[in-house]
């Protein structure tokens, strides 16, 4: 079997696997045993970026936030394969309190939290889960550089920022000789591709910052999982999907059969395969909570589609 081909992040020097496994899952869909599997058989196929955040899953009835970093880390002791993947948190979204935001006092109070329930010492890439506006930039980034110099963070990374907002960040960095976002998770999948394309991707390519964006599969819709509204009721997430149940939404769908049915694909790997081929995007990031699921992911890791077929989707997906 061909060796997943990595690639790089940004200007980071971090070098990752062309799809990113999202952890929003773990304690909540997917369950500590399966999780641990799920992990396992990830680093096994040669894949190695897996993301996280310090609030997942504080959504749930009777969660706080650190679910996922806690299942994780307790992966990391029982498996000892910390050195075998690019390890990816975030912070920044409110846990509670006061404990929310980009400011230097909360930045440290959030790094040694998530240190701890990851149970590492360092965090391969650290990502200010939204813009703080209320903080300075400078404020922020000097946070980071700390954290870099002691060796508790290896890069940073920006999500859903705003294209001046990150040109303004990048812009600080350089001023100030302080370490810059070398990644981004913006919002970006073939039913939603205006958020990123329309402003953020240009500033990407220019400046050299990896992509890796959330949703890739569009909460599991590309997947074909949900084609009516029977349908929703299939996963905790169902109703968040019946957004895209739209002639549009629908005219991807089924492109993606059509391009999965002629290669011998599903459709998901093919929704994967299309943003893995886009120039600029790095790794997109989706989730897993089955065996089936995770085996699909390593598949589409390995597909390439041909002209026709990016041309087909670029085309169906654009906006109506």
């Amino acid at each position: 079997m061909d060796t997943i081909a990595l690639r790089p992040l940004g200007r980071s020097g971090l070098q990752v696997s062309p799809i990113c496994l999202g952890g929003n899952v773990f304690g909540w869909t997917a369950d500590e045993a399966t999780s641990f599997r799920l992990l396992d058989a990830w680093v096994d196929a040669g894949m190695n970026f897996v993301d996280t955040a310090d609030v997942y899953s504080s959504w749930v009835a009777g969660h706080a936030g650190g679910e996922s970093e806690s299942v994780i880390g307790r992966w990391l002791r029982r498996s000892g394969r910390r050195d075998r993947i690019i390890l990816a948190t975030k912070v920044g979204k409110p846990m509670g309190g006061d404990d929310k935001g980009l400011s230097r006092a909360y930045i440290r109070r959030a790094v040694e939290a998530s240190l701890k329930r990851l149970q590492t010492d360092v965090i391969d890439l650290y990502q200010a889960h939204e813009d703080d506006p209320a903080t300075s930039l400078v404020e922020t980034l000097s946070a980071f550089a700390d954290l870099i110099q002691e060796g508790k963070v290896r890069a940073i990374g920006a999500s859903n920022f705003s294209a001046a907002r990150l040109r303004e960040a990048l812009a600080v960095s350089e001023a100030n000789a302080l370490p810059r976002f070398e990644s981004l998770q913006p919002l970006h999948n073939l039913v939603e591709r205006a958020a990123y394309e329309e402003s953020l991707e240009a500033v990407c390519r220019d400046e050299e910052v990896g992509v890796i964006p959330f949703f890739a599969l569009a909460r599991g819709f590309l997947t074909g999982k949900y084609r009516s509204a029977a349908d929703l009721g299939k996963s905790a997430r169902g109703a968040s999907v019946e957004k895209y149940l739209q002639p549009h939404g629908l005219s991807v769908l089924a492109a993606l059969d059509a391009i999965a049915g002629t290669i011998g694909a599903r459709p998901g790997q093919v929704a994967l395969a299309w943003q893995m081929a886009r120039p600029g995007i790095t790794a997109p990031i989706a989730s897993a909570t089955s065996m089936a699921q995770l085996d699909e992911l390593v598949g589409a890791a390995r597909m390439h589609l041909d002209r026709p077929s990016i041309e087909m989707l670029d085309r169906v997906s654009a906006a109506p």
